[in-house]
């Protein structure tokens, strides 16, 4: 068995950045295995190169025994979510997003141990959110036009 160090340097390997690299040590010293989450919205219907990326390191953290949450946004995918790019991203009717997710399902598990990894989609909660939590969670944070 690594030690956390250890492990802390496989998770490493290869990243631009870790935040809170001190908090993530301490969390690997417990030995507790950590719930990693990873999502993507179901825009097309093939994950790409860009994604092996991430899922890579994804299979990093089952091979040290800890749990892959694959998230797939298909509430987002509906809504055209820009998710930080410049221009919204088309939304998608509910039955392309389950296509697309269909597809990513079968593909994802070319990487990821599919014993080790749980399937979660946002819309198990987004569905339910109504126009008072929006405005609960938007009462959260301050939005500063420059």
């Amino acid at each position: 068995m690594l030690s956390a160090e250890q492990s802390f340097e496989i998770i490493a390997r290869g990243a631009e950045e870790i935040l809170l690299r001190d908090e993530l040590l301490e969390r690997l010293k417990t030995g507790k295995p950590l719930r990693v989450k990873t999502g993507f919205d179901p825009t097309a219907p093939d994950l790409h190169l860009g994604h092996v990326v991430l899922l890579t390191k994804m299979r990093q953290f089952q091979d040290l025994g800890h749990h892959v949450i694959f998230l797939i946004g298909d509430f987002t995918g509906m809504i055209g979510d820009p998710s930080g790019k410049n221009e919204t991203r088309p939304p998608l009717t509910r039955e392309e997003v389950k296509q697309n997710a269909e597809t990513y399902r079968k593909q994802v598990f070319k990487i990821l141990d599919p014993n080790k990894t749980e399937i979660m989609f946002n819309s198990q909660w987004m569905d339910t959110f109504t126009a008072a939590d929006l405005v609960k969670l938007a009462a959260t944070h301050t939005l500063r036009v420059c």
